[in-house]
């Protein structure tokens, strides 16, 4: 049975009971978007691989391929199954408790290298400015801070984290305006010429699109904590998915018109082209978005990824303490003990990588896509107030875009590295502890009972 944390909360001083604070359906949009985008940022490499004009074909078809299906599958399944844990009760109950057991494992340890990601991106953005205020150990501490400020806000319920995400998406796409609206003014940058690529990579800037459009079903995970889940949630996903794509097309499209030389884009190159577009003021006005979007998306993340510590201990996988939760309804331990390991692997340093993120993110998204059409079939008189169209056909043909392109990147990025080890092997590493620790998990009680 899954958890849930739709029980009313006794109030303080109140004598009664007071109903927890759900999410409403803007947040949820702005939450999603954090968990997928974070704005713009990321896209640079696609540039520099593409050039502007395969970049935005590239920014409009990923989605369709990508975005779209993942859409249409979460919509269905979290609306007929609007259960704490989201997508991991969803595989559970379609596929079995092994799958089920894999999908939070792929999920959960993916989130290890996806976490340590955002403190140093923002130490990264503050020290682009102000060098020494990151130098030495003080970067680590800023970057610590960074962690204990999300978990603090974390602690206050998914509702304060969600409308916060209103405000700081709003605080985000603001500089990108100002970017867009100084772009289309100026015409060709210092009378630039196009400049042809050096080299060009589709497939490379298709995958690090792909990469750019995950995160659709994070959200799923606080279905017990969302105002009428069975409308809520279509509405929440159709609408991150068109603030996405806008995000990313404009900018890219305002400055594709300044003529700035697509070969000169480098990871964090945004505030650069603010710099040539702009000057100094719109430069450090990007730089500062790029430190709440790393803001906005630890803390959407980590309201995903600590609601499956709480479900997995109401199955018996983890400790019962994890299934505590706060007046708020924040299961606050298991957001201490998330925030205590990403604390402790950020200083590792691990960089985003995008064959682990496509493997691991990838394999949990297949496993959801095929327990939409095992439960289309086990369970064809469910409930579904949002359905996938084309009956069990339409469920099956939606999930291969996603299966194609998911091999096409294994296949192209299969001999990228991660320090000397191979990302390809770390992956199926990782993969293979999940079954592991499924099968000893099972083991262990069993000898514990005889």
């Amino acid at each position: 049975m899954s958890a849930s944390i739709n029980p009313p909360i006794s109030g303080p001083g109140n004598g009664g009971m007071k109903a927890l604070r759900k999410i409403s359906v803007v947040p949820m949009i702005t939450a999603t978007y954090f968990m997928v985008a974070g704005g713009p940022y990321g896209l640079e490499d696609i540039v520099q691989k593409t050039g502007y004009t395969a970049t935005l074909l590239i920014l409009v078809i990923t989605p369709l391929l990508w975005s779209l299906p993942t859409a249409l599958m979460v919509s269905e399944l979290a609306t007929a199954i609007p259960d704490e844990g989201g997508f991991y009760v969803w595989v559970r109950r379609g596929m079995g408790r092994f799958w089920g057991f894999q999908e939070s494992w792929l999920t959960l340890a993916g989130s290890i290298f996806e976490m340590a990601l955002y403190p140093n991106l923002c130490i990264a953005y503050i020290g682009r400015f102000m060098p020494g205020l990151v130098a030495g150990h003080r970067g680590l501490f800023l970057g610590l801070g960074m962690i204990a400020f999300c978990t603090a806000w974390n602690f206050m319920g998914v509702r304060s984290v969600g409308e916060g995400s209103v405000w700081l998406n709003i605080a985000l796409l603001i500089p990108f305006v100002a970017l867009i609206i100084f772009a289309l003014g100026s015409g060709r940058a210092g009378g630039a010429v196009a400049v042809p690529l050096r080299h060009v990579d589709l497939l490379g800037g298709v995958l690090i699109a792909m990469w750019n459009y995950m995160g659709w079903d994070n959200l799923s995970t606080i279905a017990g904590e969302v105002e009428a889940p069975q409308r809520t949630y279509s509405r929440a996903m159709f609408g991150a998915v068109i603030l996405v794509v806008v995000s990313y097309l404009l900018p890219v499209s305002a400055v594709a018109r300044t003529g700035i030389d697509p070969n000169s884009w480098t990871t964090g190159g945004w505030v650069d082209v603010a710099q040539i577009i702009g000057g100094k003021t719109l430069a450090v006005a990007i730089g500062i978005a790029g430190l709440i979007g790393a803001i906005g998306s630890f803390s959407a993340l980590m309201l995903s990824f600590t609601r499956l510590p709480l479900v997995m201990a109401e199955d018996g996988y983890l400790p019962r303490v994890f299934t505590r939760i706060d007046r708020k309804g924040a299961p606050w331990v298991a957001i201490l003990a998330c925030a205590i390991l990403w604390a402790i692997c950020f200083p590792l340093g691990f960089e985003r990588s995008l064959i682990l993120d496509v493997l691991l993110t990838g394999l949990s998204i297949l496993l959801e896509f095929w327990a939409l059409v095992a439960l289309r079939i086990r369970e064809p008189e469910l409930k579904r107030p949002f359905r996938v169209p084309g009956g069990t056909v339409g469920a099956i043909a939606i999930g291969v875009p996603p299966l194609a392109l998911m091999i096409a990147a294994v296949v192209r990025n299969r001999a990228e590295l991660v320090g000397s080890t191979n990302e390809l092997a770390l992956g199926i590493a990782i993969v293979a502890a999940g079954v592991g620790f499924y099968f000893l998990g099972r083991w262990i009680p069993r000898k514990n009972a005889a």
